[in-house]
């Protein structure tokens, strides 16, 4: 009898339909209230999507997973999963974060960066797991959008180091990180099996994106970075891998069912029974070496909310220091499509924060312009060493996007594409912080809505202490102060738009809600405590109205 490796997640869900996702031991059929899918195979490995259709908008469905006709989910004991299809006017709350790392949560901690610590503490999505558990099902939060890093490739746990270990020798090749699409299974597999994150996934519908860390710390950070990494011999393997995993694991979900339906390299291997990897394997290295052909940005609608995922990794212009682009071309005219007005508020997912402090702002214009010569051939080379030693790699560093972007947002804010939104949310993490800015354009640009940016990182890696220490001597006046004079003194104009932060940022282990409300939104960030190890508790950190209806 074959049985679930991993699900179900509950992925896209509409007004009438809903997709599932799940991995099997072993080919089979799928059958989900009554839809079904046959398995389909790649790299040894099963998986299927079920798309089902022809739901009542705006009720609540127990389901149950059947395979060859079997009852393979809920186990016994774990309450019945239900979908909730989107209704037409009722509120509407996105979870949000990023960054989470998938390590002990109880002694010997791995990769522990202070001796006096509790390893990389406690988990805030498995917190709001075991609170939505106890907790009333109109307290769950609408959906989950995972900002980036849901698995770190260059990162893992003590369990699949040994793993890898008994596969291959460790002193070549990737060494103790991931090395291709197999080792990929593992880190999904630790990551979504805990019982808590499995239940959670199984009843919230998600969006992914991925980050460096799902690929590589930095990944496509410039030029450099890039031709550094291809000379070595075992990254094609891994890059591959990463592609192949990811379209499996994170992108197909994304989907709706009519973008899933003309998409041609899914229905091409759709309930395969023969091993489609080869044929994975080949359009992952058309999708990295045809950047801007490859599009993983993606869309959501949720009533009157449209949410605008960004990819700000994979499809990054970094050849030419003087022409960097977060966005291909071809992606920021598709970008310009979805972002519109005529809807009560625009969500823009961006791993990368769009709006970092000013001090740190204001270093990253100065190192892209250094580095682009505008202090000769030395200085440039310096300045990518500090660039890739200190992650320079936001918006900021791409000057040329962080105007169009911000361009973008005045826009639709000021009524140019349809009816401005109430509100206008840049969403990101990456940054092991969390915090909120309020943004503001000159009087003479009109602009209606309220724009701001949210971030919330991490999920579960927090900043050791001189690592926050650092962070908050950069987040500093006399920071900002240097770093400014240092920009204008490469030549590095002010930005377009100013923004302000209402309260400090936090370095804990959180979790965001974005709760929409007819015209008005608010945003509530909720960390976890260190030493609520057996009862984890989420203690809320900002709570903000960000408009009012």
């Amino acid at each position: 009898m074959p049985t679930l490796v991993l699900g179900p997640l509950l992925r896209h869900v509409g007004m009438t339909d809903a997709t599932f996702w799940v991995e099997t031991d072993r080919p089979c059929r799928v059958d989900v209230l009554g839809g079904s899918e046959d398995t389909f195979t790649a790299g040894g490995h099963h998986y299927a999507l079920v798309v089902v259709d022809g739901l009542r908008p705006g009720t609540h469905v127990d389901y149950e997973v059947r395979l060859d006709g079997e009852l393979a989910w809920p186990p016994e004991g774990t309450p019945r999963p239900v979908v909730r299809t989107q209704g037409s006017d009722e509120p509407f709350t996105l979870a949000f974060g990023s960054c989470r790392v998938s390590l002990p949560h109880h002694p010997p901690y791995a990769l522990t960066k202070d001796e006096d610590d509790k390893g990389r503490e406690v988990d805030a999505l498995g917190a709001l797991g075991r609170r939505m558990r106890h907790g009333p099902t109109s307290a769950w939060p609408d959906a989950l959008l995972l900002a980036g890093d849901q698995v770190y490739a260059d990162e893992v746990s003590p369990a699949i180091l040994r793993r890898i270990e008994q596969r291959r020798d460790v002193t070549a090749g990737a060494g103790e990180e991931v090395a291709d699409f197999e080792e990929y299974t593992w880190l999904y597999r630790e990551a979504w099996a805990d019982p808590t994150m499995r239940w959670l996934l199984s009843v919230v519908p998600s969006a992914m994106i991925f980050d460096d860390h799902d690929v590589h710390d930095d990944w496509n950070t410039s030029g450099a970075w890039v031709e550094s990494m291809r000379a070595k011999g075992w990254w094609e393997e891994r890059i591959i891998g990463a592609y192949v995993s990811y379209w499996i694991y994170q992108h197909l979900g994304n989907l709706g069912p009519a973008e899933l339906a003309e998409h041609e390299l899914y229905q091409s291997i759709r309930g395969s029974r023969e091993d489609v990897e080869p044929v994975l394997r080949r359009w992952a290295v058309q999708a990295r070496d045809e950047v801007a052909g490859t599009r993983w940005s993606f869309t959501r609608d949720f009533g009157g909310t449209r949410l605008v995922v960004l990819d700000t990794r994979a499809g990054r212009m970094v050849a030419d220091d003087k022409a960097r682009q977060m966005l291909s071309p071809e992606q920021w005219e598709w970008a310009g499509t979805q972002l519109t007005g005529d809807v009560d508020h625009l969500l823009i997912a961006s791993t990368l924060p769009l709006l970092l402090a000013p001090g740190l702002h204001a270093l990253e214009g100065w190192n892209e312009a250094v580095c682009a010569g505008a202090w000769g051939g030395l200085a440039a080379r310096v300045g990518e060493r500090i660039r890739q030693g200190l992650d320079l790699e936001h918006w900021s560093a791409f000057r040329a996007s962080f105007a169009l972007l911000a361009d973008q947002l005045r826009a639709v804010g000021a009524g140019e594409r349809g009816a401005p939104p109430a509100s206008i949310v840049v969403l990101s993490g990456d940054v092991h912080h969390a915090y909120l800015a309020e943004a503001g354009f000159p009087r003479e640009a009109g602009v209606q809505s309220a724009v701001v940016q949210a971030v919330c990182s991490p999920v579960r890696n927090p900043l050791d202490s001189h690592e926050r220490f650092m962070l908050r001597s950069a987040l500093s006046r006399p920071a900002r102060i240097i770093a400014g004079a240092l920009a204008r003194a490469a030549g590095v104009r002010e930005p377009p738009i100013r923004w302000r932060f209402p309260e400090a940022p936090t370095f804990d282990n959180q979790i965001a809600t974005l709760t929409l409300e007819g015209r008005a939104a608010r945003l509530r960030i909720e960390k976890t405590l260190a030493e609520e190890w057996e009862h984890p508790q989420l203690h809320v950190s900002l709570d903000r109205v960000i408009c009012t209806a």
